[in-house]
């Protein structure tokens, strides 16, 4: 199932997404044992991630990819265990997170790509920059020296308004293009999830981050 799943994905997303934009299909890999993702390596899947540290550490050795990704909520002190290991932290909520993966970074030797996390939805249970300040903060960003900012990222809310979604869509792609306009670094907007990636596809997303889409739910938890 897991192997159709990815083999199908990557045939409907090489349609592109509504800029003519190539897509990057994230799998979102947590609660599936390592086993069962490097089955959808195996089967074209070229990027994965995890939400919590703890998970990656544990798999990491395990998953046979070299683009390993990380996408949930972190916590400054847990920052070091992944600096030199994730090809990409899409979760940079605040700067102080960004200033620590910046010094950890330094003090490894490496510069560590990150997207800005925004909460596109204003909504009082997601972190990340609000609409207002995101690209302003982009810049403080983009100060930083062992840190490069690739692009925007977004959660949009649990909900069946499809007119709020291509919205709120449209928000995040007007952003991107603005920072995009002028930094050659800017290449992802990473919107969507298993409930809600094509109308993210349509509306101006080019990574999605999809889980039980490619996994399963019993496999990939109650989501």
């Amino acid at each position: 199932m897991v192997e159709e799943n990815v083999k199908a994905l990557i045939e409907e997303l090489s349609r592109g997404n509504n800029f003519g934009e190539k897509i990057t299909l994230v799998g979102a890999s947590k609660t599936v044992d390592a086993d069962t993702v490097n089955r959808a390596i195996d089967a074209g899947l070229l990027c994965v991630a995890e939400n919590k540290v703890q998970e990656f550490t544990e798999k990491y050795p395990l998953v046979r990819c070299n683009d390993y990704q990380f996408i949930g909520h972190l916590q400054k002190n847990k920052v070091k265990y992944l600096i030199g290991k994730v090809t990409l932290i899409q979760s940079v909520d605040s700067l102080d997170l960004a200033a620590e993966i910046d010094r950890i970074s330094a003090k490894k030797g490496v510069t560590t790509d990150i997207l800005e996390q925004v909460n596109i939805g204003m909504e009082e249970t997601k972190s990340g920059f609000s609409p207002q300040e995101c690209v302003d903060k982009a810049e403080e960003l983009r100060a930083l020296k062992n840190v490069r900012l690739r692009g925007l990222m977004a959660m949009l809310p649990f909900t069946s308004d499809g007119a709020l979604l291509r919205d709120l869509c449209l928000q995040m792609r007007e952003f991107y293009d603005i920072l995009k306009k002028n930094d050659a670094d800017i290449r992802h907007l990473s919107v969507g999830m298993s409930g809600d990636y094509k109308i993210a596809v349509e509306n101006g997303s080019n990574m999605v981050r999809l889980g039980s889409a490619i996994f399963g739910k019993r496999l990939y938890g109650k989501e």
